[in-house]
This record gives C-alpha cells, sequence and structure tokens, in this order.
C-alpha cells in the first residue's frame, strides 16, 4: 500500500449469511477504493447501499467475506490502527447521566491518555464545538444538535490522523451546519484526512475533494468532484469590463473582443451533486447488476 493512502480496498466484499449458511445479502460488491492523506472523502448512496458496511470493514468491527481492506497500511482487522482514527457515528450512543467534561474524560481513559492531557484536551474541545456554557449538564438534557457536538469532541479526543464522520450535520440547525463544515476543512487544513457519509448532499458538495456513489453494494462511480459535476456537453463564458446588451447576446465572443471586454473563462459549466446522485441511482435501478470499475489512475487521483 502506498504511503499516500489512508484507505485502500481491493474487491472488498461482505456477504450475510443466514443461520445455515446461505446467502442472504451482497452488502458489498468488490469494492475497490482508496482514499488519500489529507483529503476528505465523501461515500455516498442510498439506504442499504453499502456505506456502513464499509466504515465497519473499515474500523474491523466485521470481516470480510473476500478481499481486502487496508488502513494506514495495517490490516483492517488490525485493530491496533483503530488508536489513530477518530469516528463519529450516526447515533451517538453517549452516557446519557454524564455531563461533557465526564464524557469526554471517559474515552481520554481508553485511550490511556494522563490526567492533565485528558483535562487539557477536554477543555479546549468543549471550546471547539462550543459547549462551554453547558459543560456540567448531563446529556440528557441536551438536544439533538448539542449531542452531535459533544460526539464529534469525543471523535477528536485522540487527536486522531484518520476521522469517519457519519452524518455529520445531522440535527444541526443552519448555523450549526455551516459552523461543521467550516470544522472538517479546518481538520483538512491540519493535515488530516477525513471520510464523511451524509444525505444532506449540498454539504457533502461543499466540502468533498472526493466522492464514490454506492448502489446496492456496488460501486457506481468515484471521481473528484469538480470533474463528476461538470456538464460536458455544454459551455459557458464568463466576462468582465463590460455591461450586458442584445449585441453581446447575439454575437457572444465577437462582441465581446469588440467591446474591449475580457473573458474570464471559458469552461464546461456544473451540475449539483444532488442531480448526479440521482441521475446514478436512477441508472442503477435501470441496469441492476451494473458496476464501476476505476481505472489505477482514478484511484491515484
Amino acid at each position: 500500500m502506498s504511503t499516500e493512502f489512508v484507505v485502500e480496498t481491493r474487491n472488498l466484499t461482505k456477504i450475510y449469511q443466514d443461520f445455515w449458511g446461505r446467502k442472504k445479502k451482497t452488502a458489498l460488491n468488490a469494492l475497490d477504493l482508496t482514499i488519500k492523506k489529507g483529503e476528505i472523502f465523501g461515500l455516498l448512496g442510498p439506504n442499504g447501499s453499502g456505506k456502513t458496511t464499509t466504515i465497519k470493514l473499515l474500523l474491523g468491527l466485521l470481516f470480510p467475506t473476500s478481499g481486502e481492506a487496508f488502513v494506514f497500511g495495517q490490516s483492517a482487522d488490525d485493530v491496533r490502527k483503530n488508536e489513530r482514527i477518530g469516528y463519529l457515528p450516526e447515533e451517538s450512543y453517549l452516557y446519557r447521566f454524564l455531563n461533557a467534561e465526564e464524557t469526554l474524560d471517559f474515552y481520554g481513559r481508553l485511550f490511556n491518555m494522563p490526567p492533565d492531557v485528558r483535562r487539557k484536551r477536554s477543555e479546549e474541545l468543549i471550546q471547539i464545538v462550543g459547549l462551554e456554557k453547558d459543560k456540567k449538564r448531563i446529556l440528557k438534557e441536551y438536544s439533538k444538535g448539542m449531542r452531535q457536538r459533544i460526539g464529534l469532541a469525543q471523535a477528536l479526543i485522540n487527536d486522531p490522523e484518520f476521522i469517519i464522520l457519519d452524518e455529520p450535520t445531522s440535527g444541526l440547525d443552519p448555523l450549526g451546519t455551516l459552523w461543521m463544515k467550516e470544522l472538517i476543512l479546518k481538520l483538512r487544513q491540519q493535515g488530516k484526512t477525513v471520510l464523511m457519509c451524509s444525505h444532506r448532499l449540498e454539504d457533502v458538495q461543499d466540502v468533498c475533494d472526493r466522492i464514490a456513489i454506492l448502489y446496492n453494494g456496488d460501486l457506481q462511480t468515484l471521481g473528484q468532484v469538480s470533474k463528476l459535476l461538470e456538464d460536458a456537453a455544454r459551455v459557458e463564458m464568463r466576462a468582465s469590463g463590460l455591461k450586458l446588451s442584445p449585441e453581446l447576446e447575439k454575437d457572444l465572443r465577437a462582441v465581446i473582443e469588440k467591446y474591449s471586454g475580457t473573458v474570464e473563462k471559458v469552461s464546461h459549466p456544473t451540475t449539483t451533486l444532488e442531480d448526479l446522485f440521482l441521475r446514478v441511482v436512477e441508472e442503477s435501478k435501470a441496469r441492476p447488476g451494473r458496476r464501476y470499475i476505476p481505472t489505477p489512475e482514478q484511484l491515484k487521483n
């Protein structure tokens, strides 16, 4: 595994079986995927598409039926690598009768952090997630958005290199959502790698560098967000230094040059991630068994 990759999967497959060992469901089918160091990667798909199974395989909570998964160059079933990972599940099952300080102290103990380090780290994280005024309240009294914030704090308590966020903006109001996205971008600036799952596609579009879309356990598309959203069938032009006029609309570039305008950009316009997601899902329904196989170059880039 290349040192530039934090995650690499090769033909990763998970088949759930019944009591008699008969095939029940293929949750993940021959997934080839890479997540590069220092990028924000979006893993998308409808419910039941294999996202949670992928996360559990990477964390070593499930064992693959076939194929391989590596995290930090180690086999995903080596739980020692989890000391370098932070995980925010969709539902944070935290102890309801602990307050924020006690919660973070508890998780710090799980990583064998010294008391002074736990205390300092907890204070920093409580401030980062904006719970200074509520740090003494028990979590039972927290709103869903507040629980999401303390859940993120526990995911960061060990200062992880790789952070897995499952629906990180769930339960947050618009201001909280903006705060969460800014924090995710700051994590990338700090050199951390982020894997993000979300049904709020506009959030993914705002922060992710690359995405993969799963459907019924099969990879359907993979690539840079900017490239996948590019509408290659159309061309748009932006210009400055002049006012819009009927002549300009009629003659396009010739009129721009005639009026001494400057063409700033000529490129393909982009669609939205929501439109791309819906199109991929509809195509997958229309073509059962369809599976996207990325090229070696796509796995690198």
